[in-house]
């Protein structure tokens, strides 16, 4: 009893603690977030200018990491949304919307009028409902040199049967925050952790809520148990039994001034609804101790639930923090977790069968079983480093190290290395290299790998290529978009590069061509801004505009916004127009 009161005390302080951590991070995150409100409002007065959905053909979207891939619930499709790209000036933040059709194996571009705004580390989750509704919550938006950021509290559905965007008020929802988690659960969705982080603090989550879909409600659960301590960038899925599944995720904490220390997770727990049906449900946390091969610990990994009642991750980066740089180790392999048998185990390729030895095995392989349950049955071998050389178009070759899961047997390893003598040599494998933040969508029983980065020394690539992989044979990895060394573009900081991005927006990095059409379009749109006159200095611009920007922050805020907040953005947009026009 004794034990228990003082847990449960202990548990109050950390409450207690949290809130006041909470409370500080918000006071000194609010004057950043209101300098970035003034960009956000200007991106979303060029967006209002769209009035009607135009589809688009276009060819495979730019590099992008942290955005969201779903799998449309009655077509053949997949929905890219969001994401961000940094060329080491300058940070990209995107709103667009991509449809990639998978028999035609084509993209097309839809811009819907009203959209969110740019953001990435969001979450989103598709439900069947009405043709199919793609929900999206959080995230955040940078400035250009990815020093300040505002977190995201808004939640969008989009309705997928009449192709429009709608933004959902409801109050008693999450705190603004990104790298939370979000899956769709019976008639709900469930939101757990995140983070937010201002220039000089942050604060991790391990919070719970609920949004029902039915009465468009929030409601923040109190579950009974030791929840999971506070993280990001987890494991989440849902159980066809209505529960919800955690592993892993990574935080940080200030260990002394200006010195922080990661923790790559690798724990895991169980979230039950329990007392289900009645008009309030509880719910509880419980640790789970699953068998079999855990992954590695990692951090930026992806997740998707896969057939067979299994979920699974991809990719990762483990990195080696020195006291003056940091080294990171990247993967490409996947590891399933068994929902039902509360097991872990390695994916590995069997790679493409021939027909000779599909009938010289013969019966030994109705024996093992088809599909892959083969793979788990497996045992565990050693990694494997692979070291492959990419030239981008700078001449710049990026060494990329590569850790996999290990070979077969000795014993298999050997009757393969007969099959290629007598049938000839099999041609290599084909797989994506090491990433981490990608994006996954899994759709009839085959996963779907686009984008994401790696990290060469201090340069970072980030990548627009799209894999995929039957998850009921896992044979080989299929390559149906590929990287395109001419898309890296790497830029070495500079003191006046610096300089010039603290008055740029976030742009939405696509092609040069599609940002000089905007700015035609804009020119010939009926709400062009006032131009600065020749000579004319910021002051006297401001002093001669005012009334115009009031105006147009007032329509992006919306009527609510109190006045003196209003002034503030539109003053910054002033500006921010002015120091891009001379």
């Amino acid at each position: 009893m004794g034990k228990k009161g003082k847990r449960e005390k202990k548990g109050k302080g950390a409450e207690k603690t949290a809130a006041k951590m909470e409370r500080k991070v918000s006071r000194r995150a609010r004057k950043e977030e209101e300098d970035l409100e003034a960009l956000i409002a200007e991106f979303q007065s060029l967006d209002a200018k769209k009035t009607q959905v135009i589809e688009t053909a276009c060819p495979p979207p730019s590099p992008r990491l942290n955005g969201s891939l779903s799998a449309h619930p009655e077509k053949d499709e997949l929905i890219l949304f969001g994401g961000e790209y940094f060329n080491g000036q300058k940070t990209y933040l995107y709103n667009e919307l991509y449809v990639y059709n998978i028999r035609k194996n084509s993209w097309t571009k839809l811009e819907i009028p009203n959209p969110p705004p740019r953001r990435c580390a969001h979450q989103a989750a598709v439900v069947p409902t009405a043709g199919g509704q793609l929900w999206v919550f959080g995230g955040e938006f940078a400035s250009p040199n990815g020093e300040q950021f505002y977190h995201y509290k808004d939640l969008w559905v989009l309705h997928l049967a009449t192709k429009t965007w709608e933004q959902i008020k409801a109050s008693g929802g999450p705190s603004g925050r990104s790298g939370h988690r979000m899956v769709a659960c019976k008639r709900q969705l469930i939101l757990f952790g995140g983070f937010h982080e201002s220039a000089r603090d942050y604060i991790y989550y391990n919070d719970v809520y609920a949004f029902n879909l039915d009465s468009f409600t929030w409601s923040k659960l109190s579950p009974s148990g030791i929840a999971p301590a506070p993280r990001s960038g987890c494991q989440m899925a849902a159980t066809p039994e209505g529960s919800v599944i955690i592993y892993g995720g990574y935080s940080k904490q200030r260990i002394k001034k200006d010195v922080d220390k990661g923790t790559l997770h690798t724990d895991m727990f169980l979230l039950k609804a329990e007392g289900s049906g009645k008009e309030e449900e509880k719910w509880a946390w419980s640790r789970l101790n699953p068998s079999g091969v855990k992954p590695t610990p990692r951090s930026g990994f992806s997740v998707a639930v896969g057939p067979n009642n299994r979920s699974l991750l991809f990719g990762g980066v483990h990195d080696e923090e020195e006291e003056e740089s940091i080294e990171g180790d990247f993967f490409n392999d996947i590891y399933f977790y068994d929902i039902g048998k509360n097991r872990w185990f390695p994916g590995q390729l069997k790679g493409p069968k021939s027909e000779k030895r599909k009938r010289r095995r013969g019966r030994q392989a109705e024996a093992e079983g088809a599909g892959d349950e083969e793979v788990e049955k497996q045992a565990p071998q050693g990694p494997v480093e692979i070291v492959k050389e990419v030239v981008a178009e700078d001449g710049t070759v990026m060494t990329i190290k590569q850790v996999i899961s290990g070979p077969a047997g000795e014993k298999e390893r050997s009757e393969s290395e007969k099959e290629e003598e007598e049938d000839g040599a099999l041609s290599p494998q084909v797989e994506p290299c090491p990433r981490s933040n990608a994006m996954l969508a899994v759709k009839h029983g085959v996963l779907y790998v686009y984008g994401g980065m790696f990290e060469v020394g201090d340069r970072q690539f980030t990548l627009s290529d799209l894999y995929s992989i039957d998850l009921h044979k896992m044979e080989e990895w299929k390559v149906l978009v590929e990287m395109d060394p001419k898309a890296q573009e790497w830029l070495e900081e500079s003191e006046s590069d610096e300089e010039e991005d603290d008055t740029e927006g976030a742009e939405g990095g696509e092609e040069e061509e599609e940002s000089s059409e905007e700015e035609s379009e804009d020119e010939e749109g009926e709400e062009q801004h006032p131009s600065v006159q020749p000579d004319e200095k910021h002051a006297d611009y401001l002093s001669r505009t005012e009334q115009y920007w009031i105006k147009l922050a007032r329509s992006n805020m919306g009527p609510d916004a109190k006045e003196k907040k209003v002034v503030k953005v539109a003053h910054a947009m002033a500006k921010t127009f002015y120091e891009d026009s001379v």
